[in-house]
């Protein structure tokens, strides 16, 4: 049964997910600074736009091979992010989710509910942090999927419409020891984003393990 289950499921998560050439443009940028890097200084390095520079910085964030710190205050407003190259970074997103499910298992009586719960509030923080605007339902979609590439899931077209396979998972080991709450945490952010860009989440799921290669995610196109 053990080897049966090992042998379906997506690939363990890349180490060093492929870069577009920008992200590591900016990457390198951060790598040969010795000191960490303000939004506005990569801006006039790279000479993109600060939204890009922005979207590149969150996605790199997390896959956990930059790091985000709080500059000091400077008068009014909020003080600046500042970013650093993460030498080994295994990402936020990773160690957290994982020390979540070890929480839940020992402590709550509806542990997968529970994981549901959390992953639809942390994908609603997601949707918020990538800050694009939705017009559709199908634009939310690709807002999913696009996150969920950034996540290091590496997702790829199913054969229906409705379905999006998920071929690698940057939390494997965790999600063959507790799949209702690693999965759950999955399904939830899915849900929580779509919810967060005005979508309605009715009629996602997530099936682990689906088949060799893969789990499969259904996300209504419509």
């Amino acid at each position: 049964m053990g080897r049966r289950s090992s042998a379906l499921g997506p690939r363990p998560g890349s180490g060093h997910p492929p870069l577009s050439p920008s992200r590591r443009a900016i990457l390198g940028h951060l790598r040969d600074q010795p000191q960490p890097l303000t939004l506005g200084a990569l801006v006039q390095i790279t000479g993109l736009h600060p939204n890009t520079v922005r979207e590149h910085l969150d996605a790199l964030v997390r896959r956990g091979l930059v790091r985000r710190t709080s500059g000091l205050p400077r008068g009014r407003g909020r003080p600046a992010h500042l970013y650093e190259h993460a030498e080994y970074g295994h990402g936020e997103y990773a160690r957290l989710a994982v020390a979540l499910a070890d929480a839940l298992e020992r402590s709550s009586s509806e542990p997968a509910l529970h994981a549901a719960t959390v992953g639809e509030e942390w994908g609603r923080e997601l949707a918020r942090e990538r800050r694009t605007a939705t017009t559709s339902p199908t634009d939310a979609r690709e807002q999913v999927i696009g996150l969920l590439d950034d996540l290091g899931f590496e997702p790829r077209p199913g054969e229906q419409e409705s379905e999006v396979l998920l071929t690698r998972c940057p939390l494997l080991e965790a999600a063959h020891r507790s799949p209702g709450i690693v999965c759950g945490i999955h399904l939830g952010i899915v849900r929580g984003m779509l919810a967060e860009q005005g979508a309605d989440p009715e009629g996602s799921a997530l099936e682990p393990f689906a088949a060799p290669g893969s789990c499969r995610l259904v996300v209504p196109p419509v």
